[in-house]
């Protein structure tokens, strides 16, 4: 029964109610009086079904509501990815490019190297060559040496510092000449001063 016809029928029952009066027939009057209360319980329950059903639109508007919301944040997340992901792939591209560069480069750096290797090969057999021969000879003038002057030197030292041990005849005088410091002369002579005259 639709609500339309409900007042329709709360408008008869209304007419039905001023007739009884006007008529005084009070038998009826007990009767309308029934209908009117069966009629406003009706309305009651009529109110109630048409709440209950506004709040649960309500309710539904409002799911839908929140799910497009949500639906509309997870589309823009979605596009933020994409877009960092778009982003990732030019960095990588450019890398991608820089790389191939570098490796262009390192390969003809690996090149040279070979090269410069074989040369370093070639010029050892070289060395080795002439130290088959040189180095017996150097090691007797170095023998020499130390027979004449008593003078052992240490040849890891810095460039500029002669260092070494003179072995005289009653002690071992220690030798630390800094030649940045002095004229060739003076090392000349204070190591000349080392050696005996006899």
């Amino acid at each position: 029964m639709d609500l339309g016809h409900k007042f329709q029928d709360l408008e008869e029952t209304g007419e039905t109610l001023v007739a009884l009066i006007n008529s005084a027939q009070t038998e009826k009057l007990g009767g309308v009086k029934d209908e009117l209360q069966a009629l406003f319980d009706q309305h009651i329950e009529t109110k109630k079904i048409v709440t209950e059903i506004l709040k649960e639109k309500n309710e539904i508007q409002e799911g839908v509501g929140q799910r497009f919301l949500d639906m509309e944040e997870e589309k823009q997340q979605r596009e933020r990815d994409l877009m960092n992901l778009e982003e990732q792939l030019r960095q990588c591209t450019a890398k991608s490019q820089i790389t191939d560069s570098e490796l262009q480069f390192l390969k003809g750096e690996l090149e040279h190297l070979r090269n410069t290797n074989h040369e370093l090969e070639t010029l050892q057999n070289e060395v080795d060559e002439d130290t088959t021969e040189i180095i017996p000879s150097a090691k007797y003038v170095a023998q020499m040496y130390y027979l004449i002057t008593k003078i052992k030197w240490e040849y890891e030292t810095s460039p500029h510092m002669l260092k070494g041990v003179h072995y005289g005849a009653e002690l071992a005088a220690p030798i630390n000449i800094d030649t940045s410091t002095q004229s060739p002369i003076d090392v000349s002579d204070k190591l000349w001063s080392f050696v005996s005259t006899e």
